[in-house]
């Protein structure tokens, strides 16, 4: 455990680093991102061993969810931070004739990034990526309930950069809450709402930006009109990924009534076709990340029916993929986000009772909606405010780096992805050039006489 006083000059050796200005050199950054990228790739297997042991991740799921989106970040950051860098033409105001309109992108500083267990490698190292190409200092915080990961992670950011330009500092709660009660100029956190608040409440003391990555309970909504085997494909990959614990996973299905039973069967077949007929053996199945939110899992399953599935292991923090039928919405598992391999299905008549579940909670990170019904799907993406979504399919509006992911209300602040992300750690300073060689006098004292032409001109403009 790291104490207060090494937090606190590490943090300075950020602040004095910064001032030195080496950070503002493009080529400083992208030298740093190639050797980060070296770095990594030369620890490629050590990643998808840290995964497993951290939560039974298979080699393919740790390369498809989380190495090669790293990889991928960097290649693009490597080629592109120079041009995204540069000062870009913004079409000037007549009013200020003969001038010139810039946006510069600077750094806004020290920045403080926090991480979570659930994608320990990818949503740790995605927003360094962003706040390095735009020439900020980072002190990362990862997850301490993912310990082989986060200890990778230290080792390969020591490797890759100088001290003084990025550092990990592993540690639980507290030495977050000691972290956060410093002067930075940027905050990125991801985890859940209540941490987000308290990380929210001690950025405003010292007016510092946020970044707040956080979720919700995701409606999946199944439209009579819906192809029902490749929603129950598309849903049950979404869902069971990282055994349920993704931000943007369904967290419940609202289907209509109409077509709930022939949608479970598909659901059940479609868990097999994945899993086997045992879960439990297969190399493809995660683990719960720890005991606590093992045992807040299996109390949501308390009173309630089980379709399939349920069955679970507290030696192994096994949870088989399981379905419940028709859960009040005063039940425990109704209440917040799930995070684990428990997929409620709710039944609906019409879009009043879609409105009354959806409604009943705060915006959600992500929603779905399966449909061939073209009319359907425009009323829902009106109806609804969350963070982004997906039409017949889930959670892969993930994968597009070109549409920047984030939340709204309770589900976040901010957002990134690619570009967006360099965006989010960057102040744009807008700049005007005025040319000497003309010098209009109509703007300077005294205005007698003046007010009319003025009208005139701003008219015409």
């Amino acid at each position: 455990m790291v104490d207060q006083q090494y937090i606190k000059l590490t943090h300075q050796s950020h602040q004095e680093f910064f001032k030195s200005q080496q950070t503002k050199d493009v080529n400083y950054r992208i030298t740093a991102l190639k050797k980060l990228k070296a770095v990594i790739e030369q620890k490629e297997q050590q990643v998808y061993k840290a995964l497993a042991a951290d939560l039974g991740k298979s080699e393919f799921e740790a390369f498809i969810t989380e190495y090669q989106v790293i990889t991928g970040e960097l290649d693009k950051y490597i080629k592109k931070t120079k041009k995204w860098a540069s000062p870009r033409k913004v079409r000037p105001s007549l009013l200020n004739f003969p001038s010139k309109a810039r946006q510069y992108s600077e750094p806004y500083g020290n920045t403080l990034i926090i991480s979570p267990w659930n994608y320990p490698f990818q949503l740790a190292l995605a927003p360094l990526i962003g706040a390095v190409a735009a020439g900020n200092t980072v002190i990362l915080k990862p997850s301490e309930f993912s310990t082989a990961t986060s200890q990778l992670l230290e080792e390969i950011v020591n490797e890759s950069f100088d001290a003084q330009h990025v550092k990990v500092i592993q540690g639980d709660a507290d030495v977050a809450k000691e972290l956060t009660s410093l002067k930075w100029d940027y905050i990125f956190f991801t985890g859940s709402p209540p941490v987000g608040k308290s990380i929210y409440q001690a950025a405003a003391k010292h007016l510092t930006p946020v970044t707040l990555e956080l979720g919700g309970k995701n409606p999946c909504v199944i439209h009579e009109s819906a192809s029902l085997k490749v929603a129950a494909r598309r849903i049950v990959w979404g869902k069971f990924l990282n055994a349920g614990q993704t931000c943007i996973a369904p967290d419940y299905i609202l289907v209509h009534e109409s077509v709930k039973l022939e949608f479970v069967e598909h659901v059940k077949a479609e868990i097999i076709n994945f899993f086997g007929k045992n879960p439990k053996e297969s190399p493809d199945l995660p683990r719960i990340i720890r005991e606590q939110h093992f045992r807040k899992l299996i109390e949501m399953l308390e009173d309630q029916k089980i379709i399939s599935g349920g069955q679970h292991d507290i030696n192994t923090l096994y949870i088989a993929p399981t379905l419940l039928d028709e859960p009040q919405r005063d039940s425990n598992v109704m209440q917040e986000e799930i995070f684990g391999p428990i997929l409620p299905v709710i039944s609906y008549k019409n879009q009043g009772d879609i409105i009354q579940w959806i409604d009943s909670y705060e915006k959600s990170l992500g929603a779905y909606i399966f449909s061939n019904n073209n009319r359907f799907e425009q009323w829902f993406i009106q109806r609804f405010s969350h963070g982004g979504g997906v039409i017949n399919d889930s959670i892969v509006q993930f994968v597009n780096e070109r549409l920047p992911f984030g939340g709204v209300g309770n589900s976040g602040i901010g957002n990134y992805h690619g570009k967006k992300t360099f965006e989010t750690f960057s102040h744009m300073k807008s700049m005007v050039h005025r040319g000497t060689w003309l010098d209009i006098p109509i703007k300077y004292a005294p205005y007698t006489g003046k007010l009319d032409i003025v009208k005139r001109i701003i008219r015409w403009l």
